[in-house]
Order: structure tokens, then sequence, then C-alpha cells
């Protein structure tokens, strides 16, 4: 017997001052009320570690499984002692601010952590929209310009946000997720973030929140002018079709809108990250099974051979994260 299985963790949540209250409304989740602006779903990070909900492991950690069984749990292609990756879901009921984060090649020079992402919007208010990237023409001269005059709006890319797309953030490409957006981010495992400016906004104690203006002119891509958008390629699986959506060398992420069975086979090579974006079903493997219900994330271990899962009458959208 496999000892290894679907393992589905709690989340933890981040309160921050610009979030909103959908994550536990739309996905059911039996929740206080409050602001949930964050809900990392599969995180090692120190700052916010999940805890497997089920099974024989339930309580326990990736943190604590990892030094005996990361090959087993995340694959060979996993390079470093950690899970690669962190996955949260983001609700913005304001804007947040505009930001940038460092990348591999400038993060040890600023004391960072690399964090290259993605957004996948599962929803928008109709309004929604993001900024990313700064517009062509617009180099460090024109950002100073903007820093002075607080119209950082205006130096940005404006793109609306529609339901089933993507955006790309690599380190460097400044940007702000803009109000209403409800969103799965797939990134590097890093909580680096460089505020740039905040919308003249105050915290709950009534002061501006920091800035990190020097840090952030410091890893910025001057020369990034190009389209977020993420552009889906068709592709089938072992008989499956599905949309890939990104593709980068941090991480793959699919969608497959399932109304039949779906058999999903494991190289070895990584972990599959789970997210039911809509729909119901079940998730079988030799040993077991599990519901699937809306608005969870499962990891699927790398030593596992294959799982298969079935959708609800209903169908069901599931969310896949690979390492490439």
């Amino acid at each position: 017997m496999n000892p290894f299985y679907p393992l589905c963790f709690s989340p933890v949540y981040k309160d921050y001052l610009w979030g909103g209250d959908r994550i536990p409304k739309l996905f059911g989740r039996d929740m206080p009320k409050g602001i949930y602006a964050e809900s990392w779903e599969i995180s090692t990070h120190p700052d916010g570690t999940t805890a497997i909900a089920n099974g024989p492991l339930a309580g326990k950690t990736l943190t604590d499984l990892l030094p005996e069984h990361k090959t087993a749990l995340l694959g060979t292609k996993i390079k470093g002692p950690d899970f690669p990756l962190l996955i949260k879901l983001i609700d913005a009921r304001e804007n947040l601010s505009v930001q940038v984060h460092p990348n591999d090649a400038n993060a040890n020079a600023v004391h960072g952590d690399p964090k290259t992402e993605m957004w996948y919007f599962l929803e928008g208010d109709g309004s929604a929209k993001i900024y990313c990237g700064l517009k062509p023409g617009i180099g460090k001269k024109e950002f100073l310009k903007a820093l002075e005059d607080k119209t950082f709006a205006d130096i940005l890319q404006v793109i609306p946000v529609r339901k089933g797309e993507g955006a790309f953030v690599p380190g460097g490409r400044v940007h702000a997720i803009g109000a209403g957006c409800l969103i799965l981010e797939i990134q590097q495992n890093s909580n680096t973030t460089y505020r740039i400016y905040d919308w003249d906004r105050v915290g709950d104690d009534g002061r501006a929140r920091e800035l990190h203006i020097d840090k952030a002119l410091q890893v910025i891509a001057w020369e990034d002018h190009e389209d977020p958008r993420c552009t889906p390629q068709r592709f089938t699986e072992d008989g499956v079709e599905g949309m890939e959506i990104e593709k980068s060398a941090y991480f793959r992420l699919v969608r497959f809108n399932l109304d039949s069975a779906a058999v999903f086979k494991l190289s070895g090579e990584s972990f599959h990250a789970l997210f039911t974006a809509e729909g119901s079903g079940t998730v079988t493997w030799p040993d077991g099974e599990e519901e699937l219900r809306s608005g969870q994330s499962w990891l699927i271990p790398a030593a596992m051979d294959s799982y298969t899962v079935i959708p609800a009458d209903s169908g069901l959208t599931l969310l896949r994260t690979t390492v490439p």
C-alpha cells in the first residue's frame, strides 16, 4: 500500500485592509465574519504554513514531512529542500498597493526572496481590472515623476479582468491587483514585496503604510513593457482535453473542464496541486477516495501512480499546477 494519498489543507487567512469576504462565502467555508484578503492554500512559508486536514497525516505540515519524504511528495524535478511554490486565493475589495518583487538575478542584492507569480481570475465584479507592467515609453525618469505626482495609474498598463483568464507577473514587473478581483495566485515560495504607492491609504493605526522605494528602484525591469495576459493553449493528456493557461520556468497551470471521469497519471517528476474552481466531485485512488468540493486545494504526491477525478452531474472545473 502506498503510504501517500491526496492531501487537503487547512488554509491560513490574512486580514489585510484591502481584503473582502468572498472567499468563505463563495466556497462555503464556515468562518466567522471578517476580512479574508488572502487564503494561503498550500504553503510551507514561515509566514503562513498550512497543515494537512485529512487522513493519517492530518495535523502535520509539509515542512514536517519533507526532510524524510521530499522526493515522494514533491518529485525528482524539485531542487532545494522546500516546497517551491506558494498557492493562495486573493479577494481584493479595494486596490492593492502598486508594488514590485525581486527576481532570481537581483533578490540577493536587496536581501529578499525572488518572486515570480501568475494570477488566474476566478471572478471579477464587472468593472474589475489589473494594473500590470509599465506603459511603453515609461522609464525611470517618468516613474519618479509619477511617484512625486501620485499618478501611478497613468503610467501602468490597465487591463480588464475576465473570468477564466490569467496574467503573468515576473519579478521586476510593477503591478497592482485592482478592486473586485478574485484570484488564484501561483507564485514562487516568497513573501518579499516592495510597496511603491498605496493610493494615499492609511492603516488601522491612522498612518500611511510603509513604502520601499529604494529597494523597488533596484529591482524594477525598466525595459519590461510586455502584455502580461496569458495566452491559453489547448492540449490533450492521456485522452483528456485541457487548456494550458501559463507555463514558466517555475510553474505550469492548466485547466480541465470535466463532465466525465478522468484518469491523471504522475511521472514521479512533480506533484500535482489541484484547485476545484467550480463544481464538485470525487477523487479516487487505489487505496481510497475523497470528496472534492468547490474551492478546495489538494496536493497529489509525486509518488502516487495515478488518481481519478469523477465530477458530479453539474461538472467540475479543475485547475492543476505542476513544476515543468
